[in-house]
Order: structure tokens, then C-alpha cells, then sequence
């Protein structure tokens, strides 16, 4: 292959192969005028079914690069290990369960010939659909429209990652290493422009029952950003609703076995009214279906337990203050 890249678009995955595979199809789509651009898929493990439909499209790109990881390490170290293969002068970053624009890369492109700064980053337009009634998942998944920085729909150059020196790897899930990015970026004076016309669309997937109690967990890099990058990310975020719902039930337990009723029940109308306020908040604009409202309600009575609990062990594992 003798024809200069201009663009590498790099694509963690790892046995999705669906969604890679309707991913890939909107890139073999794309309109760009810029010269070549090759894609470049990282798995994050050992996965045939990733291999087979890499073999599929082969012959659909000028370039279309394959690597395996010996071992899951996380998409951060994947997308590491993919730009430094790059060949192109500005990489792009999406997601296996994105559907890019065909007008994506061109978007791009024209904005970063327009500014051909060493050192640049860019991000573009997220677009995620949810139904007219979603769920309390759905509803929290769209509010990747409003971020500034993410990995479904963002670019750099090549010396911008060298002198931040990448994604940063003490990240391990795709949680918060986007803005890990992000901010070390602004650390080193790196500009990002916002590119409204670089459009990716996101749809949410399917999600188990109860997988909002799965989500506290990712609390414990929140703490981890606050540390790398508290000037950027401040312990303002604490959730102070999430703490008197912890104490006033602990209180209106221990009162209740002391033998004070009164206190017992004063606390207990605290978390009562807390409790029921979340739950409401929660299902605002919501499905209301029975099934629905039934995991509200028993999520919303675990959730701030189990936020607490990530976060405080996020602050003894990173050995930093954070509520």
C-alpha cells in the first residue's frame, strides 16, 4: 500500500462482534475526500468471532488493521496500543457500538486543515436516541449528548497523545479515562476544539435488570480523576442527599433497638422522605411500566449505600479525601 493516510481511526472491542461489524459498515461508508484513511481495530483479549468479521471487510478499506491483546487489560490500553500503529497525521477515536456519519472523517479533517496545529484535540457530536418513555438507563446513557470529551466521537494528533503520553492505563473500564484524556490535555495546553458537524450516533444497548447498582462501582475512579486532576474534576460532586439517607437510617435503627421510638421515627421520616424523593426523581419522564418502577424502587434503596461504599474505597485505595 503506497497511498498516504491521512486519518486512523482507531476502535477498541472485544467480543462484540455485531456491533462492530454495523460500526465498520458506516465506515466503509464514509465520504472522505482527504486522501486515505485506514481503521485500525484493537481487541482487548483473545476473540475469534472479532477475527472473522475483521475478514469480512478486509477488502472494504485501504487499510484495515487488526491487533489482539494477549490478555484484557482495558480499553484504554487498547486504544494505546492502536495509535501508536497509526500511520495517519490525525487519529480519530469511536466506539464498536457507535455508528459514525458519512460525513464523520470529512468533518474532521476540514476543521484540522483549517488549524494544523502539532498538538490539537477535537471532539465531535454524540448523538444518542431513546425512546419517547426510557428507562432510567436509557435516560442516563443519553447524557453523553451533553459531554465535552468522550471516546465514541473525539481526535488528536499523533504528538498531542505522545506528549500526554496517552490514555491513561490506571483507568482499566471505559469510565472516566476519556476525561482522564481530556484534562491532561488542558494540563499540557493542548487546545480541543468542538465540532458540531462531526456526528456519531450512540444507541443504547439493552441493559440487564438492575444494572444501575453495577453502575455505583465506577465511583471508585472518580476518586482517581479527582486525584490526577483535582483542578479539573473537584470534590464538589459529593452527593450529600446519598450520606443523610445513609445516616438517618442508621439512626433510626439504633434508636428503635435503644428503646427511642420517637427518634426512631423522626430519622426514619428523614430517609422515608429521601428515599421517596430519589425514587420520584428517578422515574420522572420515565417508563413507567410495572417492571420499571418495581426496580426503582429496589435500586433506589441500595444505590446510596453502594456509592458511598465505591467512593470511600476509592479515597483509601488512592489514599486522597473525597466524599
Amino acid at each position: 500500500m503506497t497511498n498516504p493516510i491521512s486519518i486512523s481511526v482507531v476502535i477498541p472491542t472485544y467480543k462484540r462482534p455485531e456491533l462492530l461489524s454495523r460500526c465498520l459498515e458506516a465506515l466503509a461508508m464514509q465520504t472522505f475526500s482527504g486522501g486515505y484513511f485506514e481503521v485500525i481495530i484493537v481487541c482487548d483479549g483473545p476473540d475469534d468471532p472479532t477475527a472473522n468479521v475483521i475478514q469480512a471487510f478486509i477488502n472494504r478499506f485501504e487499510k484495515l488493521q487488526y491487533y489482539s491483546l494477549k490478555q484484557r487489560s482495558g480499553p484504554a490500553t487498547a486504544r494505546n496500543y492502536g495509535w501508536k500503529q497509526a500511520l495517519g497525521q490525525l487519529i480519530v477515536f469511536t466506539d464498536d457500538d457507535c455508528i459514525p456519519s458519512p460525513e464523520w472523517l470529512n468533518e474532521y479533517w476540514r476543521v484540522y486543515c483549517l488549524h494544523p496545529e502539532p498538538e490539537i484535540g477535537m471532539s465531535g457530536c454524540t448523538r444518542v436516541p431513546i425512546p419517547v418513555s426510557p428507562t432510567d438507563y436509557e435516560k442516563n446513557v443519553s447524557l453523553l449528548e451533553k459531554a465535552d470529551f468522550i471516546t465514541a466521537n473525539c481526535a488528536c494528533t499523533k504528538n498531542a497523545l505522545q506528549v500526554v503520553g496517552g490514555f491513561d492505563e490506571d483507568f482499566p473500564i471505559a469510565w472516566r479515562e476519556d476525561s482522564a484524556l481530556e484534562y491532561a490535555f488542558h494540563s499540557a495546553d493542548i487546545p480541543i476544539i468542538k465540532i458540531q458537524e462531526a456526528v456519531v450516533t450512540h444507541p443504547v444497548r439493552k441493559a440487564h435488570w438492575g444494572i444501575s447498582l453495577k453502575e455505583q462501582s465506577k465511583s471508585i475512579y472518580d476518586v482517581l480523576l479527582h486525584k490526577k486532576y483535582p483542578a479539573f474534576f473537584s470534590n464538589n460532586q459529593t452527593n450529600w442527599v446519598y450520606y443523610t439517607i445513609i445516616i438517618s437510617s442508621i439512626v433510626s435503627v439504633t434508636a428503635f433497638l435503644a428503646n427511642q421510638p420517637i427518634i426512631g421515627l423522626i430519622a426514619f421520616a428523614i430517609w422515608f422522605s429521601l428515599f421517596l424523593s430519589f425514587v420520584v426523581r428517578r422515574l420522572q419522564k420515565t417508563n413507567l411500566s410495572f417492571s420499571h418502577i418495581a426496580e426503582m424502587l429496589i435500586t433506589s434503596a441500595l444505590i446510596p449505600y453502594l456509592s458511598v461504599y465505591w467512593t470511600l474505597r476509592g479515597a483509601i485505595r488512592y489514599k486522597v479525601f473525597y466524599l
